[in-house]
């Protein structure tokens, strides 16, 4: 575990020294947020019936963003043959990437959702479960992204082909994120869609670590 958390915290430092990657991902959601009243205008009431998928899309979006710097920075610098040939098995080390990634790019995006749903009218009590879904399902797309950022590392300008891959893998957490909130607003338990959500999330942790581990085998051979 000293391994695993060793890479942790240095991807974490290094996303913090950085800085650019947190606060664009951020800077991307808000302006989406912003943008969609814009666009449909101010009624009250759709702002509120369209607020989770727009949440939800603005989230997937900018989670996207930072995707492609996954190994993509260690490859170039070598670290990630270092990493590789460490005693850690290598997928711990991709799940200790995607953790860093999510600490870093989705727990900001968790944290401004409050206040985005309420530039869209949300009623106040689904926010919570607006939070819930996000704090279940964003890890999914850390870890479907991943899989996406290791059949790319070492392609010049293959952002494209990421979200090509990545995107589709996405569709199952935005349907189940969505529906938690429209349940809830409607006045039905969130407690199905949340579980499924939390099962994908679950069900990611082992596939994707093992897909991404070995599209990485391959693509430093």
């Amino acid at each position: 575990m000293n391994g695993f958390l060793s890479i942790v915290a240095r991807d974490v430092r290094l996303a913090l020294r950085q800085g650019s990657a947190s606060a664009m991902a951020v800077g991307f959601f808000v302006i989406v947020v912003i943008l969609f009243p814009l666009a449909v205008g101010p009624e009250l009431t759709v702002l509120a019936r369209i607020s989770a998928g727009v949440l939800w899309v603005a989230a997937l979006l900018a989670c996207l963003l930072s995707l492609d710097r996954l190994f993509q920075t260690d490859f170039e610098d070598g670290s990630l043959d270092l990493l590789v040939l460490s005693p850690l098995p290598l997928e711990l080390m991709v799940l200790a990437k995607c953790l860093a990634h999510w600490l870093t790019t989705a727990m900001p995006l968790v944290a401004a959702a409050p206040i985005a749903a309420l530039l869209l009218n949300m009623n106040t009590s689904t926010i919570p479960v607006l939070v819930y879904a996000l704090l279940l399902g964003t890890p999914a797309l850390s870890l479907a992204g991943a899989i996406g950022a290791a059949l790319t590392v070492g392609i010049r300008r293959g952002g494209v082909l990421l979200s090509l891959i990545v995107l589709p893998l996405y569709v199952p957490v935005l349907i189940f994120g969505v529906a938690a909130v429209d349940a809830q607003q409607h006045g039905m338990g969130a407690a199905p869609h949340l579980m499924i959500l939390g099962a994908i999330t679950l069900f990611a942790g082992v596939a994707a670590t093992w897909a991404a581990a070995a599209a990485l085998r391959i693509a430093l051979e």
